[in-house]
């Protein structure tokens, strides 16, 4: 929305658009978060702390007393006894106005209370007498300065202005037992009384069973359609594979392939030999030798005179891809060659004269190769990095970058025809490899990732051992500082990661700068550095360089050291403010230890008081090295719109379902929607325009 236009909607249109509300399905799927009994007036002896509950009776007293704050109470009796009122935030004039009030009707959340016993905080104050309310009352998320009673109103509103036509039929409802999507809609919103709330807040309800199955349809539809259409397009057949070439770099290696790789570097073969696009994810563990497969799958285009560009989302991580494959294709005469946002404009023109004329043959850099002035030369194997650290429309990007007319070779590829356009039957599509040391569980993939072969490192290289993990309060800091001290006078090397740079008053975290300083000082004899992510390219390099030599005992860094930086002889991780930290996060950190023959270790310190989710994830950190569990959890925790990086495109994939708890759900919709595209494919269509809309594109990136 422009500037001009929003100047010109009222403060309520603000409000309801910020919340995402602005056209008329948006109302009508604005869904509670739970529901109130306002059918009755309930007794005083008759409350537990939990409930909401509406009342009748009146005010015996009033008071203001100081409690570390200033606070305005009052004492509300009924026949059956009494319940304190608090007010945190007050008016002067509240205090009179109270107790001038006679018989009055109040509403709110029970609470208990040591010091007050049963209370309501800022309840809700009615006049006695009103008539109650037939049906349950739907509470909705909101935003500050929206009234439940505004926003219920334009829901209600909508609601019944807007009929839907069912884009299932009476056959597949009964099928699958669905209700009609009216009648669903329409008991959510309001619920007659009898309707088990229960049922209701944990969307079990069958007017829940029938949103989540249409929204999960909708979703499979768009995975089938995408591969039907992926598998019309063209692609180089690589098929002259373990060439020369492959022999020379796979010679480079320090240890022979697991069978892990083995397993999906065969899987990638396959792939590449067919005339249309591979579109794999491959997933392993941190330290599983994903690159080591990827380097191998790119001599197979490299051999046939094709490009291959290597794309990762930090400027550090893609250096250090830069170096590795420049060093394993070292004695083979294949140009490596690199592009970030920092080169100097010199090197800059220099790298995209030989990406245009070919002869750059491997390209390994971060988003700048995505870029307008990049046109590759024939790209044939796009290779993504971390791919859930990069926006939808990023990894996108790169693959159009890649795209060749046959009719016109020489084109570059800002002019290539997009597909749907006169001349597209003449496009060749580069093959795309993702990776991602973040595993994805099993509910995931089958849900969202329909569109991508899937395959799994799940050994880890000989001589790798399990990171020891351990959980110290902050309060035993001085005893971790002494340890450190005795594991670098012992040889080894220690990764300190701190979450920020600089001082943060809101969240008073223990910083990078003043952690170093402090180490630095504490740590007599020993050589502490810094590395965070403000620092210059050279700089960085200079001190992970300096580090990886041991030149630097412990490093203080921020998480920019989370992805890609091998150091054998770093066998100690010190996370501060662990409980800062999202799961997957903490799970690359520990990674980056554990790289060499020596026991690792872990250490997470954190400060209390901890959260209930900091408390899982410290949990599952310390319970378990399985990077496939720890996703699970992670899923639990966080929703598969962040997970699979998609939040950063502004797409929010499910809004309804489970992925762990709705599995019958989603294996019924993903057999039904090839039936359905198959047999009824302007239904399917219909279906998932609705729902999905132009998120499709997204989804089946």
């Amino acid at each position: 929305m422009t500037p001009s236009n929003k100047s010109r909607l009222s403060a309520t249109e603000q409000k309801l658009h910020k919340l995402g509300l602005v056209e008329p399905m948006d109302f009508v799927l604005h869904m509670p978060l739970r529901y109130e009994d306002h059918s009755r007036i309930h007794k005083i002896a008759e409350l537990a702390p939990g409930m909401h509950a509406q009342l009748e009776g009146t005010i015996s007293s009033v008071r203001v007393v100081h409690h570390g704050r200033r606070q305005l109470t009052a004492l509300f009796k009924d026949q059956s006894g009494s319940i304190q009122l608090r007010w945190l935030h007050f008016y002067p004039s509240q205090k009179a106005a109270l107790e001038k009030k006679g018989l009055l009707r109040i509403r709110g959340e029970v609470r208990g209370s040591y010091q007050w016993g049963l209370e309501m905080v800022h309840p809700k104050l009615l006049k006695a007498g009103e008539s109650l309310k037939n049906n349950l009352v739907p509470i909705y998320p909101t935003t500050e300065g929206l009234s439940q009673e505004v926003l219920s109103a334009a829901i209600h509103k909508h609601l019944k202005s807007c009929v839907l036509e069912d884009t299932l039929s009476a056959d597949i409802r009964e099928r699958f037992d669905l209700m009609e999507i009216n009648q669903a809609l329409q008991l959510l919103h309001e619920p007659p009384l009898g309707t088990a709330i229960e049922s209701l807040q944990l969307r079990y309800h069958p007017a829940w069973e029938r949103l989540k199955f249409d929204e999960m349809l909708a979703q499979q539809i768009a995975m089938y359609l995408a591969r039907q259409r992926r598998s019309a397009l063209k692609a180089h057949a690589l098929s002259s594979l373990k060439g020369p070439l492959y022999q020379q770099v796979l010679a480079r290696f320090s240890y022979p392939l697991t069978a892990a790789q083995e397993r999906v570097l065969a899987e990638i073969e396959n792939d590449l030999s067919r005339a249309f696009p591979m579109h794999r994810l491959i997933q392993g563990d941190v330290g599983s030798g994903k690159t080591i497969v990827a380097a191998l799958a790119a001599t197979f285009a490299v051999e046939q005179g094709l490009q291959v560009a290597l794309m990762a989302p930090t400027e550090l991580l893609a250096e250090q891809h830069f170096r590795k494959i420049q060093a394993w294709f070292a004695a083979t005469g294949v140009a490596v060659v690199w592009l970030s946002g920092s080169m100097k404009a010199k090197d800059k023109r220099e790298a995209y004269e030989a990406i245009a004329n070919g002869t750059a043959q491997f390209i390994v850099g971060t988003q700048a190769l995505i870029q307008k002035d990049v046109n590759f030369h024939q790209l044939a194997l796009v290779i993504v990095d971390e791919q859930h650290r990069f926006g939808v429309g990023q990894r996108l990007s790169l693959s159009e970058k890649g795209l060749i007319n046959e009719a016109h070779p020489q084109a570059d590829s800002a002019t290539v025809p997009r597909p749907g356009t006169v001349d597209a039957e003449s496009i060749i599509y580069p093959h795309q490899l993702n990776m991602s040391a973040t595993p994805i569980p099993r509910s995931l993939a089958m849900t969202f990732l329909s569109d991508l072969d899937v395959s799994v490192i799940d050994e880890l290289p000989p001589g790798r051992q399990p990171v020891e993990t351990k959980l110290l309060d902050n309060k035993r800091r001085d005893e971790l500082i002494t340890l450190i001290a005795n594991a670098c006078h012992e040889a080894k090397q220690v990764y300190w990661v701190c979450p920020l740079v600089e001082e943060s008053e809101a969240l008073q975290l223990q910083t990078a700068e003043e952690t170093y300083a402090r180490l630095a000082a504490e740590l007599v004899g020993i050589r502490v550095g810094l590395v965070h992510g403000r620092l210059k390219s050279e700089e960085k390099n200079r001190i992970m360089q300096d580090f990886q030599q041991h030149n630097i005992d412990v490093l203080v860094a921020t998480t920019v050291i989370e992805v890609g930086v091998d150091v054998p002889n770093a066998n100690i991780m010190v996370i501060e403010h662990a409980e800062r930290f999202g799961l997957a996060q903490l799970h690359q950190l520990r990674g980056r230890v554990g790289r060499g023959q020596d026991k690792a270790i872990c250490l997470l310190l954190y400060q209390q008081p901890l959260s209930e989710t900091a408390k899982l994830r410290l949990k599952a950190m310390y319970e378990t090295n399985d990077g496939f569990e720890i996703a699970r959890r992670d899923l639990e925790q966080r929703g598969p719109g962040e997970f699979l990086g998609l939040k950063q495109s502004g797409t929010s994939l499910t809004r309804f379902i489970n992925i762990d708890e709705d599995v019958a759900i989603v294996e019924a919709t993903k057999a039904f929607a090839v039936e359905l595209v198959q047999q009824d494919l302007p239904t399917a269509l219909a279906h998932q325009q609705r729902w999905v809309g132009m998120s499709a594109d997204y989804l089946r990136s």
